[in-house]
């Protein structure tokens, strides 16, 4: 006999799907991004340079070729796509759902999958941000308008350090953004798959 709570069972998602999603592929991409995405952003700041190679005109076009840190854009995409379901889990936790009503109760199969289709559209909406804000490969050369802070210095050129690097990381992460997809769009079949298999075997 089980002798578990139901609030507590619900802590691993209904889906067998759900359950590697959150905890095989989600620790693999925070493991990623904390620890290569430092080895690979921490000290860009430092190391991004400009002709001529003056702190105000540096930090001022790293301002301009970032204007929000990739570390803390997914690190922020983490958080929000976790949202819609931790506020489910969270719900289900005060009701004592357990993983089996999720799937014979309708309504709560239309929410769990309300929360799934909410975190599809926020990994597209961090997809496409995120290739507004860093296109799909970092150039060694960024060519900085910086007639703003001195009329003499107008257009210059600025060095950006281990671009290669970036660019093989930003690939990964558009890649980790598009698997997220695809395995909530293959929890949400397996979802309807057993739903109907449930209704069936009434």
């Amino acid at each position: 006999m089980n002798s578990t709570p139901p609030g507590l069972r619900l802590l691993r998602p209904p889906t067998v799907i759900g359950q590697f999603h959150t905890l095989f592929f989600g620790s693999v991409r925070m493991f990623f991004l904390g620890v290569l995405g430092f080895a690979v952003y921490g000290n860009e700041a430092l190391h991004f340079s400009c002709d001529p190679d003056r702190r105000e005109l540096n930090l001022y076009c790293y301002n301009q070729f970032r204007p929000i840190t990739p570390q803390v854009f997914w690190a922020l995409q983490l958080v929000t796509v976790l949202v819609p379901g931790a506020v489910f889990h969270l719900y289900a936790a005060c009701k004592n759902i357990d993983q089996e009503e999720i799937l014979q109760r309708p309504i709560y199969t239309v929410f769990y999958i309300i929360s799934v289709l909410l975190r599809i559209i926020l990994e597209v909406i961090a997809f496409w941000l995120q290739s507004h804000l860093f296109g799909f490969q970092v150039h060694p050369l960024y060519m900085c308008d910086a007639s703003a802070l001195e009329k003499t210095f107008n257009v210059t050129k600025c060095m950006v350090p281990e671009h290669f690097e970036k660019t093989i990381f930003l690939s990964a992460m558009y890649t980790f953004t598009g698997i997220t997809v695809l395995l909530c769009v293959a929890e949400i079949f397996e979802i309807l798959c057993r739903r109907l298999g449930y209704l069936t075997n009434q």
